[in-house]
């Protein structure tokens, strides 16, 4: 990984701090960009680094900012185990040949936000059943993953393409 990316990321992280500090508007809704940053790490990096990092990332998120120790660690690492399939099923093997990130330029809008969207469900319904489990009704939970899933992905999709490099700019 380059020297940007990793600043770049650590930024990020810092953001999302922020972000999970600062702004609950409604129980309904928490916003995070955690899945689109584990997404965008570099296809060169194999999945049980990319795992370790995303624990990394989840486990300072919790420690700085959310009150539940280890909750987005638990529920950022199966992002992490599951980017190249992910990846793969919705850009094919090209990622991976060519070493490159997915960027919304080259593969477009509409395939970056489904992978996202994709990413955001996934990471949100293991956040959300371990956070109100067995307190909340199944209606709460299911509000809840729809709005966060549906808010968050509209927020990274503007973070997307802070963590590419592409080589046009």
């Amino acid at each position: 990984m380059n020297k940007n990316f990793t600043l770049t990321f650590i930024l990020l992280t810092a953001a999302q701090m922020i972000l999970s500090n600062f702004f609950h508007f409604t129980p309904y809704i928490m916003l995070t960009i955690l899945p689109v940053m584990v997404l965008n790490i570099p296809t060169k990096v194999d999945t049980v680094p990319a795992m370790l990092i995303a624990f990394a990332t989840g486990l300072a998120v919790d420690i700085f900012a959310e009150g539940t120790l280890g909750i987005n660690a638990l529920s950022l690492v199966p992002v992490a185990l599951l980017r190249r399939p992910l990846i793969g099923i919705m850009f094919g093997s090209e990622p991976f040949e060519h070493g490159e990130s997915v960027t919304t330029r080259k593969y477009g809008l509409p395939r970056v936000f489904v992978e996202i969207l994709l990413a955001e469900l996934l990471f949100l319904a293991i956040y959300v059943t371990a956070d109100c489990a067995g307190t909340r009704p199944l209606w709460f939970i299911g509000a809840r993953i729809g709005l966060s899933a549906l808010c968050s992905t509209v927020v990274s999709m503007f973070v997307v393409n802070l963590l590419t490099y592409d080589t046009r700019r």
